[in-house]
């Protein structure tokens, strides 16, 4: 199979399997907001605040170590002509240093968590019912650490179908444990609520670990040639694997440190705004819970092309092929546009329908249609992140998502108290933008591409009058008037504009280039 046909192909499927079962998340976190209330789910997602910085600990970096330096080792072995055996020993070696790494990590993350979660209950979250779900979570991290360095693994090797099929193995025992749980236990209060879903998380977690390992090992790389010996590479695999990987873990230390402050802040914020204990929790619940997870659930398409850019631009830059490099990131940036031109347009023009909708809140409906514009900022940023990745340039992209965070908890500390939730969504745009603009630049001087204005004007003349049409339609045709149908209709008008001149996949974009020389 042709380099260009293994992406697309993999790119596919990874993005099917992604919006399945984001789909599936969002249709059972309805169920799961309805079934516990506003106020819980704001207290599980202060819980999950302080969970992510302990997750970002745990696997600090592990999964961009594996891609890069599986994708390099392949690169190497394949210029070698090596044969199979070799190839598997040499990516044993590379794994087993993302291995120690991540046990390391996962273990002082795990045991960190656990012994502060009384403090951080009582003294940061100001909230005991905390504490519990807390140390429950504390058992997931030494899982989520090894299963990351195992999918970036098969990642790097493009077996994306195995990454696949953990996700669905974890989201399928996730929601079974946690719909167990909350018929058991959820009727006892909003603290055992939470528990419930922790619970369901943390199951799931191990069950991914187990899964991953049997995949692991069954695994069996292939090669072609005869040559048995290839060469080390420069470094141990663990000091290789430290040097990819730390840079960008502290750098997401200080982020997610930050962020962390920042989801603290909102509640306290919202209460000095006005609102009072168990009302601050609902608002932070509707925007963070039920808000975000649907206008981030498109984002699943770029997230799986994007996810499989890091190591075809990992191998195109360590081959030295600058055109190959130049011409991806050229439909990548394309492809972005058009497709998250086109979410925002509906989610502006249907927004309110989706939130009454799906949840059955108006103002989640009301907070995604005030976020809509912002959509193609945030999911071009996804996009242009990996890109930098793979071109070696995490450092970057570490201090980028430091000033982000950090500018966002000063506006947050700053406009909250004074505007409320509007405030909060305020510092959102301003953070996303300045965010964009700053990796957006990195990325065009890297690759020396340009944006043209046609790549941003057309898809969105095109979402603005299929968003239109769709309306009118509805008021003259009544049987239309349902959101889905309005949400696919806009979508196939929009297609229709879009599609004729839309991006076609070249066979130059992968045509194999000869390295560059070393001077």
């Amino acid at each position: 199979m042709k380099r260009g046909q293994r992406y697309f192909l993999n790119a596919i499927l990874l993005s099917a399997v992604t919006i399945i079962m984001r789909g599936v998340s969002v249709s059972f976190n309805a169920y799961v907001t309805q079934k516990i209330g506003s106020e819980a789910i704001g207290l599980f997602t202060l819980v999950m605040s302080v969970y992510t910085l302990a997750v970002t600990v745990a696997a600090s970096g592990v999964n961009l170590s594996a891609v890069r330096m599986t994708a390099e080792c392949l690169a190497r072995c394949t210029a070698k002509n090596a044969d199979s055996n070799a190839l598997r020993k040499a990516m044993k070696k590379e794994m087993g240093g993302c291995f120690r790494y991540s046990a390391f990590f996962g273990i002082f993350a795990s045991l960190l968590l656990y012994i502060l979660s009384d403090i951080i209950g009582y003294y940061l979250l100001k909230d005991i019912r905390t504490v519990s779900s807390l140390k429950i979570l504390s058992f997931a991290l030494l899982p989520i650490s090894l299963t990351s360095a195992m999918q970036g693994y098969f990642t790097g090797l493009r077996k994306i179908y195995k990454n696949a099929f953990i996700s669905v193995i974890e989201q399928l025992i996730k929601i079974t444990v946690t719909t167990m749980a909350l018929i058991s236990i959820a009727p006892k209060g909003i603290e055992y609520a939470c528990l419930a879903v922790v619970g369901g998380s943390a199951v799931s977690e191990g069950a991914s670990l187990l899964f991953s390992v049997v995949l692991f090992i069954t695994d069996r790389n292939k090669a072609h040639g005869n040559i048995s010996k290839i060469p080390d590479g420069r470094k141990s695999p663990l000091t290789h694997a430290f040097e990819i990987a730390f840079p960008v873990a502290a750098g997401s230390y200080v982020r997610q440190g930050l962020l962390c402050a920042e989801h603290i802040a909102i509640p306290a914020g919202l209460r000095r705004y006005g609102a009072g204990g168990s009302n601050a929790l609902s608002s932070y619940g509707t925007l963070h819970a039920m808000a975000f997870p649907l206008i981030f659930f498109p984002s699943s398409v770029i997230g799986a092309f994007a996810s499989l850019l890091i190591p075809e631009l990992t191998e195109c830059n360590e081959l030295g092929q600058k055109k190959s490099v130049e011409n991806i990131s050229k439909k990548v940036v394309r492809f972005s546009l058009l497709f998250s031109i086109g979410c925002a347009g509906v989610f502006f023009a249907f927004g309110y329908d989706m939130g009454t909708g799906i949840y059955n809140n108006p103002t989640a409906g009301t907070y995604i249609c005030a976020i809509a514009p912002l959509v193609p900022v945030m999911y071009l940023d996804t996009a242009v992140d990996s890109v930098l990745k793979g071109l070696g340039q995490q450092f970057y992209c570490m201090k980028v998502n430091i000033i982000d965070a950090s500018l966002s908890l000063l506006l947050v500390l700053i406009l909250v108290p004074r505007f409320g939730t509007y405030g909060y969504i305020a510092c959102v745009y301003i953070a996303e933008i300045v965010n964009a603009a700053l990796s957006i630049w990195k990325m065009l001087s890297c690759t020396g591409i340009k944006i043209p204005p046609i790549w941003i004007l057309k898809p969105l003349l095109s979402v603005m009058v299929s968003a239109t049409a769709v309306k009118a339609l509805c008021s003259y045709f009544p049987i239309f008037d349902i959101t889905f149908a309005k949400i696919l209709l806009t979508f196939l008008f929009y297609s229709a504009f879009i599609i004729p001149k839309g991006i076609k996949i070249s066979k130059k974009s992968y045509k194999t280039e000869k390295p560059l020389e070393s001077t």
